[in-house]
């Protein structure tokens, strides 16, 4: 009897790129430094693509565990350091605190994580996972941070300053901000 080799998931499929949009380089508003410059359609497919991979392993995260990518991603944080405070982790989370309450708020509602004030210091509180939120998160989908965060992780150095710099540089140009949304996990937009 052969066995077959195990089937990837759609995020670690090698799909051939699709065929990338190109503007005519005569005309009007094809200058380099133009939104309708030859990169521009690209970029675009770029986001799409980051954005919907992203979409698709959020909604198979909530299918296999049950809950969203910003509470699994929430877990994770647990797990590697146990005992965090809520502050510590909204900075890993890159959240407002009052976000990371919230999740956290969920999270032991389904009885996923427990708190405990220390002993000193009341006003300490410390968060730990159940042994039932350990085991949803063995159960989860990689990369339980998320795909953006993981992959920005693994960016070198330098190519993440320029890609921040670029990026900042983008909404400056769409002539609109929302701090609000920046601090909003990626899985609840």
């Amino acid at each position: 009897m052969s066995r077959s080799a195990p089937k990837k998931s759609p995020i670690h499929r090698r799909d051939p790129p699709p065929p990338r949009a190109t503007l005519p380089r005569t005309g009007v508003g094809t200058g380099r430094n133009s939104p309708k410059s030859a990169h521009a359609p690209a970029v675009l497919q770029h986001i799409r693509e980051l954005f919907r991979i992203s979409q698709q392993h959020f909604q198979r995260i909530e299918a296999r565990c049950g809950v969203s990518g910003a509470l699994l991603w929430a877990m994770a944080e647990l797990k590697a350091r146990p005992g965090m405070k809520i502050s510590d982790l909204a900075t890993a989370l890159s959240v407002r605190l009052s976000t990371a309450s919230n999740l956290l708020d969920r999270l032991e509602a389904k009885v996923l994580i427990r708190r405990e004030r220390g002993s000193r210091d009341q006003r300490i509180v410390r968060v730990y996972l159940t042994p039932e939120g350990q085991r949803v998160l063995r159960t989860a989908p990689k990369p339980t941070e998320g795909v953006i965060p993981h992959a920005l992780h693994k960016m070198p150095r330098a190519a993440l300053a320029r890609l921040d710099r670029d990026l900042e540089k983008l909404l400056e140009l769409a002539n609109t901000r929302n701090r609000e949304a920046a601090m909003k996990p990626l899985a609840e937009l």
